[in-house]
């Protein structure tokens, strides 16, 4: 069949789903299984996958929708209604307008400095569900609550869950990671400034909005972007996200403190500093089990991955159940609770409650899952993307950020579109004399711009601030900035690998 016609059919799974959520509004536990169904139909009788292989390939993507991603969610909205159930929420709230009551600068705090520590030491949602969670607790509009953290948990994904998007690239292509890794962060340099000054815009619904803040929203930016380039050029994949963001958030606090003395609280009540702490213990302690057990301590990582279950679906599938985010997140939060003082038996039922509470969730990203794994096991993404290759030439990287971007949007994930398309990318950078580097990092990049409109993230989202049913009006909102930021990507993949030598 002609692969201009195999484009084509492989975009109406892509095409329906933003129909469905962004135009006809329909809820995603109801859009995506339809979308599915679609997805295995065109696979059987277009790209001749047999019928066993395709219902494998999607029993692939239900497990691993199950575990690790919908446990994550499933943690991360357990951990806030538990701080809910204990009351250190209100103690959180109190300690967040002790800084500012402004909440452009709650968003820099929370959204952009907190979202981004999230993404680099779990990722698979706890980024976006946690901080507009607390957000929403803090009185911000639920829905956009919800936008704001997708817009803002784009560029730390590149290196979110400790670096694992760019190193399992690196391993797939036999890049160097340090090289890799340094591409990636120049690339992203420019976008982690100007994120959070759009986030700033956004919040106070105007660009007039960034009058008086222009200087912490720049200052919250420079102070991810700065250290995350350096640990990328002198470390590797693992640390540039964890080292920026803490940084960020050190910076945008401390600048906070000093320079906006007046947008705290009047009448704010002062916290002792050990009731402050027992606030934050849960997510102390997700901090300090995931990254105890993360790759940096390749020890304690590989004894705890060793606990492990093999299934053959499609492919072997293998099921971590302890050292994943997920497992790690539920435990942390259990200990934090006896910490705080809640009883085991109410802690069952806050757990219990959220299983529920993400029940239509779970039915969401098991489809997107599933048919993400059709569609890359059948070829359909493939079809997508050698077109793409085929038309471009010799202006290949203006668009290769888009490819990397379908990648995430089918698969909310940026380490599975760089599984997806990696290898696609350094073979069309051979075929055109192009460097390989440059090119997988816009792969990288580009699939950072796709969490922000992935069905799979904005499921997490409308989940955490209780929005289900209300995608397709998330959907409709990021989009814009999602079409913008790929156009900067694709610019800067165009025009600036000169200048950084690769």
């Amino acid at each position: 069949m002609n692969m201009y016609l195999l484009f084509f059919i492989a975009l109406i799974p892509i095409v329906w789903l933003m129909v469905s959520l962004g135009v006809l509004k329909t809820p995603g536990h109801k859009a995506t299984p339809i979308t599915l169904m679609i997805t295995f139909l065109l696979a059987v009788l277009v790209w001749k996958m047999p019928v066993l292989d395709a219902v494998k390939a999607g029993m692939e993507g239900v497990a691993s929708a199950l575990w690790p991603i919908i446990l994550v969610i499933i943690a991360a909205v357990f951990i806030y209604n538990l701080s809910l159930h204990t009351k250190s929420m209100d103690v959180i709230k109190k300690l967040m307008t002790s800084v500012s009551t402004d909440q452009r600068i709650l968003v820099l705090i929370l959204a952009w400095g907190f979202g981004g520590f999230l993404e680099a030491i779990a990722g698979f949602g706890t980024a976006v569900a946690i901080p507009a969670s607390i957000l929403a607790a803090l009185g911000f509009d639920p829905v956009f609550a919800a936008i704001i953290c997708l817009i803002a948990n784009t560029t730390p994904t590149a290196f979110g869950a400790i670096g694992l998007p760019v190193s399992t690239l690196a391993k797939l292509t036999n890049l160097d990671p340090n090289m890799l890794s340094f591409a990636v962060a120049c690339q992203l340099g420019i976008l982690i400034v100007i994120v959070p000054i759009v986030l700033v815009m956004l919040t106070g619904k105007s660009v007039k909005a960034i009058k008086g803040v222009f200087m912490i929203s720049l200052v919250s930016g420079l102070s991810f972007a700065i250290p995350q380039v350096f640990a990328a050029r002198f470390i590797g994949a693992e640390l540039p996200a964890v080292l920026g963001s803490v940084v960020c958030l050190a910076a945008t606090i401390c600048w906070a403190k000093f320079f906006h003395k007046d947008t705290a609280a009047v009448d704010a009540e002062k916290i002792p500093a050990n009731k402050a702490v027992m606030a934050w213990v849960p997510f102390i302690l997700v901090f300090a089990v995931i990254l105890l057990t993360s790759p940096i301590f390749p020890s304690v990582n590989k004894n705890l991955s060793a606990i492990s279950t093999t299934v053959a679906f499609y492919h072997p599938y293998t099921f971590k159940w302890v050292n994943n985010p997920g497992t790690l997140i539920i435990l942390a939060g259990f200990v934090g609770g006896l910490i705080q003082g809640a009883k085991p038996g109410e802690m069952v039922k806050v757990f219990g409650k959220t299983v529920k509470q993400m029940s239509k969730t779970i039915i969401t990203i098991m489809a997107i899952v599933a048919l993400a794994k059709v569609m890359s096991y059948s070829g359909m993404i493939k079809s997508v993307a050698v077109v793409l290759v085929s038309v471009a030439g010799s202006n290949y990287p203006l668009i290769a950020p888009i490819i990397g971007a379908i990648g995430t949007f089918v698969t909310g994930s940026d380490t599975s579109a760089n599984i997806l398309f990696g290898g696609l990318q350094v073979e069309a950078a051979k075929s055109l004399g192009l460097n390989s580097y440059w090119l997988a990092a816009a792969n990288t990049g580009g699939a950072t711009a796709g969490k922000m409109i992935s069905p799979q993230s904005i499921a997490v989202a409308t989940a955490a601030t209780g929005l289900i049913g209300s995608e397709g009006k998330i959907l409709t909102a990021t989009v814009k900035f999602c079409i913008v930021y790929v156009i900067i990507l694709g610019i800067i993949a165009y025009m600036m690998a000169p200048v950084f030598g690769f």
